[in-house]
């Protein structure tokens, strides 16, 4: 078997297949008898369809999903977050306890159910800023999970887990025609059960977004290195926080976002604990002074940790090449300034020199864009040209020792894969790579 046709074929055993409405999105139809979410009917006119959030494959995030649609069930809805232009929630267990963050792909910060106006006043009154020429609308929840897909395929442990989940909930921002629909539903179901209890679904409308896990004892990045600078971290420490900060740079340039200031990434930092041992007496100290017995104190070394959160402006399907650079801020950190460590050369570089392990990221990349009801081949194609143009700059700075900031200097690549003829004998894939020449207005933001 060809590898284009195992591909091929590993494509057709995964990819869920998804159903097309008018007015709906597109919903995987996931089987499984043993999942516990109940059945939602679509419509009176078309057959059932079991949508069940459900992941074989990890069960640990499964069973998260069903606490979260059980405490909704029961009343415990997820809380809207204050802060960002967009509509995320904290989405909580029946004890209240945060489990998640959800951002539903209907309330992104451009789309027409954000619940927050800062967008549309920008949007009204500065419209030649309004969005980012280099990024698909509306699709924040797939570069989300795509990100979480990358760290797994690079080992890197940054980004916490986070998939495409369909949740529904009161406290989401509906239409007043949906609320007044699904409140109209529930008052018929109420007095004829029997005869439209199960012809109608009075919930509120299912919306589909990323759904992440939440990271507890974690503080913003602004916050934890303005303490690091007044007291620095021992070495061995800092040594394991610019190891950590790699991973970061890695992840960043591989997705090329751009939104990574230093109020997106968290760290976290276990202090050094010190434990008292008592000292063993000799024989020859029965007689000694109390002092003699003195506690001696074990230092063990602190632990630090970074979280990529916020990765839902990734995945551009071209350089950033209007008004604004959008520029990895961390590039302009001490870290930067250092080559790429040995663990971390040796950890990612045989991945990014693997033709087959790359083709192997972008179909579950693919598998997971496809699920979007506006999904393109051919704009994918230009997202993944990008993708793997940042890979090979990345795989140049590692070869060459290169530094965090002498990586972000180099040439802005795309590689498209060049169409070949199917009756050719060869079926490996050809690239065809170019450099972008044209600048953005603005470089520094």
């Amino acid at each position: 078997m060809s590898c284009d046709e195992r591909s091929s074929a590993e494509e057709d055993q995964w990819h869920s297949p998804t159903l097309h409405m008018d007015g709906a999105e597109n919903r995987p139809l996931l089987e499984g008898a043993s999942s516990r979410r109940r059945l939602r009917t679509i419509s009176s006119s078309s057959a059932e369809a079991t949508l069940m959030n459900y992941y074989p494959e990890d069960p640990d995030f499964s069973s998260i999903v069903r606490a979260a649609e059980a405490a909704i069930e029961n009343g415990v809805n997820p809380q809207i977050i204050s802060q960002g232009s967009s509509g995320s929630y904290f989405v909580k267990k029946m004890s209240g306890e945060i489990v998640a963050v959800f951002k539903p792909r209907n309330e992104e910060p451009y789309a027409i159910m954000n619940p927050k106006w800062t967008k549309w006043l920008q949007k009204k009154c500065c419209p030649c800023c309004f969005g980012r020429g280099c990024l698909l609308s509306n699709v924040g929840y797939l570069s989300e999970a795509g990100a979480s897909i990358v760290d797994s395929h690079f080992e890197l442990g940054i980004v916490p887990k986070t998939r495409v989940v369909w949740l529904s909930a009161e406290t989401f921002h509906y239409s007043a025609l949906e609320r007044a629909e699904s409140k109209t539903k529930r008052q018929l179901v109420n007095h004829f059960p029997e005869k439209l209890g199960k012809r109608l679904n009075p919930d509120l409308p299912l919306k589909v977004g990323s759904f992440q896990l939440f990271v507890n004892s974690y503080a913003a990045a602004s916050l934890m290195l303005r303490k690091f600078e007044e007291n620095p971290l021992p070495d061995t420490v800092n040594e394991q926080f610019q190891k950590e900060f790699e991973k970061l740079v890695v992840l960043d340039y591989i997705i090329r976002n751009t939104d990574r200031g230093t109020d997106n990434w968290l760290i976290k930092y276990d202090i050094a604990d010190v434990g008292a041992l008592k000292r063993s007496p000799k024989p020859d100290d029965s007689d000694s002074d109390s002092e003699d017995s003195e506690d001696w104190s074990v230092v063990k070394h602190g632990n630090v940790k970074i979280a990529a959160i916020d990765n839902g402006l990734a995945f551009p399907f071209k350089h950033p090449d209007e008004w604004r650079a959008y520029p990895y801020h961390w590039a302009w950190t001490s870290m930067a300034q250092k080559p790429f460590s040995d663990d971390i050369r040796s950890q990612i570089l045989p991945k990014l020199s693997d033709e087959d392990s790359i083709e192997s990221l972008v179909r579950d990349l693919q598998r997971v864009f496809k699920t979007d009801k506006h999904y393109s081949a051919s704009q994918f194609d230009q997202q993944m040209a990008v993708m793997r143009g940042q890979i090979a700059n990345l795989r140049r700075a590692l070869e060459e020792q290169k530094s965090p900031w002498e990586l972000v200097q180099l040439p802005l690549l795309t590689i498209d894969v060049k169409h070949q003829d199917p009756d050719a004998r060869s079926k490996r894939r050809s690239f065809i790579q170019s450099i972008q020449l044209k600048a953005p207005f603005f470089s520094c933001c």
